[in-house]
């Protein structure tokens, strides 16, 4: 039974390269909530593959097997290694809470906008910039 990889949604590029032979998919996946995901396949792309696939499926048949489905279309490939990437840096900085600033850090800005605000203020601003 095929374990799948990587399913795409929309509209997935894929990038040949001749040495080493690999075939890479990039897209956003339909799981996870669209994830920037790229599949890395160590074999030489298949002839009849086009530039662009909709909607594809990546699955792993046995072994070294792969199959590559788009629509009504698939195309096996035999590929001694797979690597896939997902960024989920999004997903990642959203899961921890933002770290409040150090109260003195806090009120040396509070202190440096009041000042910024008016004009002898700024005139203070520029003499401790000139003595530091």
């Amino acid at each position: 039974m095929p374990e799948t990889l990587a399913s795409f949604r929309g509209t997935v590029r894929c990038e040949r390269s001749a040495d080493p032979p690999t075939l890479t998919l990039r897209g956003m996946t339909a799981e996870s909530g669209g994830e920037a995901t790229a599949l890395t396949l160590s074999a030489p792309a298949p002839a009849d593959c086009p530039a662009t696939l909709e909607d594809a499926v990546v699955e792993h048949v046995s072994g070294v097997h792969y199959r590559i489905r788009s629509g009504t279309c698939e195309w096996p490939v035999e590929a001694r290694a797979v690597h896939l990437h997902r960024e989920i840096a999004a997903r990642f900085y959203e899961a921890i809470p933002p770290r409040a600033a150090p109260w003195h850090k806090q009120l040396f800005w509070r202190l440096v906008l009041a000042l910024a605000a008016s004009r002898s203020g700024l005139a203070a601003l520029k003499l401790l910039r000139r003595r530091v």
